[in-house]
Order: C-alpha cells, then structure tokens, then sequence
C-alpha cells in the first residue's frame, strides 16, 4: 500500500522550516523578523515539494510569528532577515507598535486564562467568613458597577479611509487590512478568488475578503 509523505502536525512543518531554512528560522535563539513578503519566497523554494503544501507553510508561518519570542524579536531588532539570513529591510516603527500590542494582548489572555483555571479554594474559604450585614449590601450593590471594565473611547481616524479597488486586488500591492476594529498595513500575497491572503506588518499570514481592504 502507497503511503504520503506529506506532513500532517503543524509542528512537524515548523520542524520542516528549521531544517529546509536554518539561516531563517529559529526555534528559540536567534528570531528575526521575517522579510515581508517571504511566504512567496518559500512557496517558490518548495514548489513540487512531496512534504508540506502551501496552505501548511501558511499555518506555520502564522504559529511562528504570533509567537512571544518572534513579536519580541520585531520590538527589538532593527532589520529583517530573508530565507538565507541575509539583512533586508528595516524593522518600521508602526510595525514595531503593532508586534508590542499583540505580544501585550496575547500576554493578557494568557494571564487571564491561567486565572480561570485557578483553583478556587482561597475564594471557597472566604465564602464562609462571616462579615458585617452592611458590609456585605455594599458589596453587592457596588459590585456590578464595579466589575466592568471601563470603555475605551473610540480612537478618531482623521483622514477618509477609502476601499481597495477591485482592479488593486492584486498580489504584492500594499494595503490595509480591517481586523476588528482596526486598521493594520499588509501585503496581498495571493488572490484565490473572493478570499485574499494577505502579511501582517508582523509577518503573520492572514485570510481575508476584498471588501475588508483599504486604500494604504
């Protein structure tokens, strides 16, 4: 019976990078920014290739560079590196911004999840103290007001933002990307008909649909 070779655990492609690109990828020491745009790069270096396909390099490429180590390399290094290792260009500083907010928001789910799995012994233990009868009607008539957080004022865009014409939907053009709430600068690397991929600022590949993109 014939067998694929082809990888199947993200992990295992990750390991398929690190060996195929050793001067680019990193498992810990040593993270650089990836050159914008190296998602191409690699796709034409592993065309044909009987292990991983596109779409794996893709989801590598977004574990790799949503990782704390990879966002704190963008914050800290000054260039970015290609396939080879060779310096390319600088490290921008919205791009700098954009991986210090993800690493900080990434670090607060991680904190908050860890929370949620607390034992809650210590809370169980409080809950048979007795306190003041006052004490506990001020408690639960502050507590909801107390509890949510406060809201963030929406930021005030100046300038018009305009959409990416259809006719610049195309592969190397640099755009922005809505995400939420936000606007981040990307490159398109690859149009497969309604769905457009696009490159993080960050290096992270992202799915998207051309009305979710804007005029840079």
């Amino acid at each position: 019976m014939e067998t694929t070779n082809k990888l199947k655990d993200i992990n295992e492609v990750l390991e398929f990078l690190y060996q195929e690109f050793p001067q680019c990828f990193k498992q810990k020491d040593g993270i650089k920014p990836l050159k914008v745009g190296i998602f191409k790069d690699i796709a034409e270096r592993i065309e044909g290739s009987e292990k991983v396909s596109k779409t794996q390099v893709r989801q590598a490429l977004r574990k790799y560079t949503s990782n704390w180590r990879y966002l704190e390399a963008v914050t800290k290094s000054e260039f970015r590196i290609d396939l080879d290792g060779n310096q390319g260009e600088k490290v921008e500083q919205e791009h700098i911004d954009h991986a210090q907010k993800a690493l900080e928001e990434s670090r607060a789910k991680m904190a908050k999840r860890k929370k949620q799995q607390r034992p809650r012994q210590d809370s169980d233990s409080k809950s048979f103290k007795k306190k003041p009868a006052h004490a506990s009607k001020a408690g639960d008539k502050n507590a909801p007001a107390a509890n949510k957080p406060a809201k963030a004022a929406p930021v005030k865009r100046s300038g018009k933002i305009e959409p990416l014409p259809a006719t610049e939907v195309k592969v190397n053009n640099k755009v922005k990307v809505k995400l939420g709430q936000a606007l981040v600068n990307a490159v398109i690397t690859e149009v497969n008909k309604d769905d457009v991929h696009v490159e993080l600022v960050t290096g992270m590949q992202v799915k998207t649909k051309a009305d979710s993109l804007y005029i840079v």
